[in-house]
């Protein structure tokens, strides 16, 4: 075989093993084809940059771009490569870097770009990025709808959809995957639905992406039942699907469902990734299935081979936690084979709150401190846990250390859809037009409740007040009320109430929706940062165990 075979034949086999995932395979094949004497080509560069950015071999890709620049190999593809490259291991100013002195660039560049700055989380750089790109194609689109819902902004990715429409482009199933992920972000359930059909109108129904969004979507919008059937009828799953549905019934407090799902995903031959455990771990906290919860974090390592992350260990003291299990998790944080990270101390101040632990609270709010002390979550939920055992001073210290720092509380929201319009309500909120008409019908809901035994608990007004009265009149103004208020007077009678939070609720609120539901026999269902709640008659999916 001549040179020029060898080097086609050594080009397909390491295109085939990075095509295939077998990174490692394809640099040893590069080892043997450059100790052989044969020089690598235009055609083998992007494969093996390829390998190096999916491996995270940042120092090889390094070795191979200096290989390049010696031998003067200048290309398109080399260029693009080596931007992949870097952003994909985390050098985002060497990317910026190597596209600037690009000497020609096609689209192919500014896609590589753009998907760097998305995938990475730099919203505002992409956003510039893509205003400056003279010529876009369907992937620039896709890239930059997808990425928006990614991190978090849901509206906007709305509006870049419908802009891309009026620009004539006609979505692909990724695009509309996009799409399909922005309304989840912002429990736009009609929208959602209207993406659907026009889905199925289209033909793309059967695909994998598009329903993979789909189940979330249906789920997070809180109807879970939806999102098992888009599961039930998509043709071919993969990974992805089983993570999304076993998340989708955690989420929703169904954990004795998402077991059971997860065990059947093992029957079918899936094997768990890191994501599979996350998911699994936070269906067993969020519904109380600490044993159980334990043998699947076990199994990582002994039966998986998957070495569990900081990510995993804070899903696994969450559990124990919520269970009141604490020093099982003091035992797991000074078991660590790495320094606890702040998810972990999250983790554990978490449960002190819901427990009332107040030592250990202090240590967990202490390290937060120290490692992100920006946050203000820390503060507020320190300060609380003073207020809820009246030590008012304590908790004005710990919110002056707040003010001191420059940190400011994330106000909280709540937002229900009505007819395609979201309606958003801050606390004590009178800037809506109706917000006279929503308070006068919250009290008189209020007296029917207490006929039926509702005594609102002033525990959870955490300001220094005297006066009970005061209290429950600042108890009737949480964001999540106002908004289950205003739904039920727009909404029709039967049609079930979804209410979206930016936060946490709190004890009376979710005691107020139990009694709620009983009152005006409609289904209300709540999404707060940390799961779903649905009532109905009287009764929360979640058993009171939140």
């Amino acid at each position: 075989m001549d040179e020029s075979m060898k080097l086609v034949a050594f080009n397909a086999l390491i295109s085939g093993y990075v095509h295939r995932g077998l990174c490692q395979e394809a640099l040893e094949m590069v080892r043997r084809m450059v100790s052989s004497g044969i020089e690598l080509d235009a055609f083998t560069y992007p494969s093996v940059l390829r390998a190096c950015a999916t491996s995270g071999l940042l120092q090889v890709g390094k070795q191979v771009h200096g290989y390049a620049l010696r031998r003067q190999d200048f290309s398109f593809h080399l260029d693009n490569s080596l931007v992949s490259l870097y952003y994909k291991c985390g050098k985002f100013d060497e990317a910026r870097a190597i596209f600037d002195k690009m000497p020609a660039k096609d689209l192919v560049s500014w896609n590589a770009l753009l998907s760097g700055y998305v995938s990475s989380g730099h919203i505002g750089e992409a956003k510039q990025l893509f205003k400056e790109m003279e010529e876009k194609n369907i992937l620039t689109w896709m890239i930059m709808i997808s990425g928006l819902a990614d991190n978090g902004f849901g509206e906007e990715g709305l509006r870049l959809f419908s802009c891309m429409r009026k620009e004539g482009f006609e979505p692909c199933d990724y695009a509309f995957s996009g799409v399909i992920k922005s309304c989840a972000v912002l429990g736009a359930y009609c929208n959602g639905q209207q993406f659907h059909a026009q889905l199925v109108k289209i033909g793309f129904d059967s695909s994998l992406s598009a329903g993979n969004a789909l189940i979330t979507m249906y789920a997070k919008c809180g109807v879970v039942e939806e999102a098992r059937k888009v599961f039930m009828t998509m043709p071919c799953r993969d990974s992805v699907s089983w993570n999304a549905l076993i998340a989708a019934l955690g989420q929703h407090g169904h954990g004795a469902e998402a077991v059971d799902v997860y065990e059947e995903m093992l029957k079918e031959g899936i094997k768990p990734d890191r994501i599979t455990f996350l998911t699994v771990l936070t269906a067993c906290s969020h519904a109380g299935l600490v044993d159980q919860g334990r043998k699947y974090f076990d199994s990582m390592e002994t039966v998986y081979c998957i070495p569990p992350g900081a990510d995993h260990y804070s899903r696994l003291i969450d559990l124990l936690c919520r269970s009141g299990r604490f020093s099982e998790a003091e035992s797991v944080i000074k078991s660590l084979p790495f320094e606890p990270t702040a998810q972990i101390w999250e983790a554990l101040l978490s449960g002190c709150r819901v427990y009332g632990n107040m030592e250990l609270g202090i240590i967990a709010a202490e390290k937060l401190f120290e490692l992100i002390p920006e946050h203000d979550g820390t503060y507020m939920l320190l300060s609380n846990m003073y207020a809820a055992t009246g030590k008012w001073e304590e908790a004005a210290r710990v919110r002056k250390l707040m003010r001191d720092r420059g940190v400011k509380k994330e106000l909280a929201c709540s937002w229900i859809e009505v007819e395609t319009q979201v309606h958003r309500f801050l606390v004590d909120d009178t800037s809506h037009p109706e917000a006279e008409a929503v308070y006068k019908y919250l009290q008189e809901l209020g007296k029917e409740m207490r006929r039926l035994g509702y005594v609102p608990d002033t525990n959870f007004v955490l300001h220094d007040v005297e006066s009970d009265g005061h209290k429950q009149d600042m108890l009737i103004t949480h964001s999540e009320k106002i908004a289950v208020a205003f739904g039920l007077m727009k909404l029709p009678q039967g049609r079930a109430i979804r209410v979206f939070k930016n936060l946490r609720t709190c004890g009376d609120c979710h005691n107020f929706f139990m009694y709620l539901s009983r009152v005006v026999q409609r289904d209300i269902i709540l999404r707060d940062r940390k799961r779903f709640h649905h009532f109905r008659n009287g009764e929360c999916s979640c058993g009171n165990f939140w």
